[in-house]
């Protein structure tokens, strides 16, 4: 690597500045027309007015930590070489920019030898360093491949002012490309991204803003942002313009908003006020994103909550009851009730899991408390009915009711001997009320009870007292039949 000093001690061709002044000109029409194709009009630039065999840009890139030079842009015999490039701390464009002056090189590969296969060789080269807002980002340079050609004096000062010319061009592409990198993250946003000037007239409006209120850009822009906010809400806008021209940000402020046709939308806000070049506030930048779907999740998870807390009194009021009205003449059997009519409720319990607390099938109730009494034998528990979903509170009750009906049966009525046969059936009648019958036959010969046990005491608080329905309890010989009467399961 050598000095530019260099180039003084050779003869110099005098300047032509009507030919440099016409290359400014084209490449100042390329960045206003074609900014991407200015790297490249930059090369073929600096190939002409050098006379060069090749030339070129060498860029650091963020993509790779500004670790290499990659050459975005070739003309001349390296063409082909396009894209190529060479590690930023080992060779000749490092060399320049750590020294931050133009250097002449010849025949790198003596000293680098990743550039023996670069083809034709590197007879001399005239690299100058350029830098964007004080930090170096690359070269411009230009090679003659043999002794034919020698660069001088005249060269370092056009190829100076390219490299001026080349930072800015740079610059350029680089606020573009980020400037078209936002464009199509904010036209691409599920979310609203609206900019508003000061006074809270609208001057921007993306996709998504059109998604959530349903206007489109050329119905809204220039208008004010108060078309969309709810007339119970116009006091929020002066003090959000007033904070934005504090220069304060809003963050995550949850409000509603007005769509096109009038409906409502809950949002969350998040509002940055808009700084012109000279960093005055000149409007504000709104983030909008529509919480409707969270909202009601929230709603919905507070109604389940209330739910389940109200459930869960109701669940340990029976168990209190259960626990201190159930009656047996030893301690085992005073066990057995309690666990039997607490197993009752934790079964239907589990149907209302199944069903997200909506209620429970009937149907499947009825298989619930009764399955243990005819394992393999279907004939001897028979189950009919319609689909009936009882609300939480009539299935509690009724799931109650068929373990103390089966639970008497077992000891005392049809389910107490081998060919004993019971009957669950119900119907929807046409006022709304839910009949359900029990019949049992084939049992021991029954005879009516000489006091209420606990059982038929429930049975009457839940079917009367609760739900303000009928309960008729038989006591025929060949078996007990049961009807009960609820004037609304829903």
């Amino acid at each position: 690597m050598l000095s530019t000093a260099e180039l003084v001690r050779r003869p110099s061709r005098p300047p032509d500045y009507a030919a440099e002044n016409r290359a400014l000109i084209a490449l100042a029409q390329v960045m206003a027309t074609s900014p991407d194709a200015i790297l490249q009009k930059l090369a073929d630039t600096a190939l002409t007015l050098c006379r060069a065999h090749s030339a070129g840009l060498s860029l650091l890139e963020e993509g790779d930590q500004k670790n290499n030079f990659h050459w975005r842009a070739i003309a001349g015999q390296w063409a082909r070489h396009i894209n190529g490039g060479t590690p930023r701390n080992f060779g000749p464009c490092g060399t320049v920019l750590d020294q931050d002056v133009a250097m002449v090189c010849s025949h790198p590969e003596l000293d680098f030898p990743y550039w023996a296969p670069i083809k034709p060789v590197l007879e001399e080269g005239l690299l100058i360093p350029f830098h964007i807002k004080g930090e170096a980002l690359g070269t411009i340079w230009v090679v003659a491949h043999d002794t034919s050609r020698r660069f001088d004096a005249e060269d370092l000062r056009v190829m100076t002012n390219l490299g001026t010319f080349a930072a800015s061009a740079y610059q350029t592409l680089l606020s573009l490309n980020a400037t078209q990198r936002i464009a199509s993250i904010v036209e691409s946003s599920d979310d609203a991204i609206v900019s508003k000037d000061l006074n809270g007239v609208i001057i921007n409006w993306n996709q998504g803003a059109e998604r959530i209120f349903g206007y489109t850009a050329e119905e809204v822009v220039g208008k004010p942002i108060t078309i969309l906010i709810p007339p119970d809400r116009h006091d929020e806008e002066p003090s959000i313009l007033e904070r934005i021209r504090r220069g304060e940000r809003v963050e995550h402020f949850e409000t509603v908003r007005m769509r096109k046709h009038g409906s409502r939308v809950d949002i969350s806000l998040t509002i940055s006020p808009v700084k012109n070049a000279e960093g005055k506030i000149i409007g504000a930048s709104k983030i909008a994103r529509d919480i409707t779907e969270r909202k009601r999740s929230e709603a919905q998870i507070a109604i389940l909550a209330r739910e389940a807390e109200h459930r869960a009194k109701n669940v340990l009021a029976t168990v209190q009851a259960t626990v201190h009205l159930t009656q047996s003449d030893t301690p085992e059997g005073l066990k057995q009730a309690i666990e039997g009519r607490i197993q009752a409720l934790a079964n239907v319990h589990r149907l209302f899991v199944e069903s997200r607390w909506e209620g429970a099938d009937l149907h499947g109730l009825a298989q619930e408390e009764l399955a243990a009494y005819s394992p393999g034998r279907e004939t001897r528990v028979q189950i009919d009915g319609p689909s009936v979903l009882l609300e939480p509170n009539a299935a509690q009750a009724i799931a109650v009711i068929l373990h103390e009906l089966a639970t008497n049966a077992a000891k005392y009525g049809a389910l107490s001997v081998p060919n004993g046969q019971v009957r669950t059936e119900w119907s929807h009648e046409q006022n709304g009320q839910l009949v359900l019958r029990w019949t049992e036959k084939g049992g021991p010969p029954v005879e009516p009870p000489t006091r209420r046990g606990f059982g038929a005491r429930v049975m009457e608080n839940m079917v009367r007292g609760q739900f303000k329905g009928e309960l008729k309890l038989d006591w025929h010989p060949e078996g007990l039949a049961c009807e009960i009467v609820l004037p609304s399961v829903r």
